[in-house]
């Protein structure tokens, strides 16, 4: 949990109130993102629960992840387009295949230009096709980030105004 809190917006839960749950679920380390892109149905279950439990407005819902979990919000919204009013990957990347299903979904990305462990070229690629399928995408690259582009992001008021603004219609 520790790790968890240091990278992402539960960092900044600690100081200030959102309007929102925060679900920042991690993979175990074993897993690489060619393995735990199998737990997509997993993930979604755990939304699903959450919003049994909780008073969940089911069309403001949004996935957020930073490197691999970057990847996996890519993932998780290209298999679930309809669940999800907004998606903003994090240094992240993947496969275009199927990126015509979020067509309908807003998407967010952002990457360091920097970046030596997912190169900037993986989320320009994942950017590029939803814009050449007609989707509604815009990409912020940070000039001088390498890796770490999430702090920038996550710190960012813009993102959660955008984010809030969004809704499954």
């Amino acid at each position: 949990m520790e790790l968890v809190k240091r990278h992402c917006p539960l960092k900044l839960a600690e100081k200030q109130s959102f309007p929102f749950i925060l679900l920042a679920p991690q993979c175990p380390l074993e897993l690489s993102y060619s393995t735990w892109t199998l737990y997509l149905d997993d993930l979604m279950a755990l939304i699903d629960h959450i919003s049994t439990v909780y008073r969940v407005d089911a069309q403001k819902i949004y996935v957020t992840g930073l490197s691999m979990g970057g990847y996996g919000t890519w993932e998780l919204a290209k298999k679930y387009p309809d669940r999800f009013a907004a998606a903003a990957p994090i240094c992240g990347g993947g496969s275009i295949k199927g990126i015509e299903r979020l067509k309908d979904v807003p998407v967010w990305a952002f990457h360091g230009e920097k970046d030596d462990v997912v190169p900037l070229d993986e989320g320009e690629k994942m950017v590029q096709a939803l814009q050449d399928v007609g989707g509604n995408v815009k990409l912020t690259v940070y000039p001088d980030a390498a890796h770490d582009s999430w702090t920038d992001t996550y710190r960012n008021p813009d993102l959660y105004t955008w984010l809030l603004q969004q809704e499954k219609k």
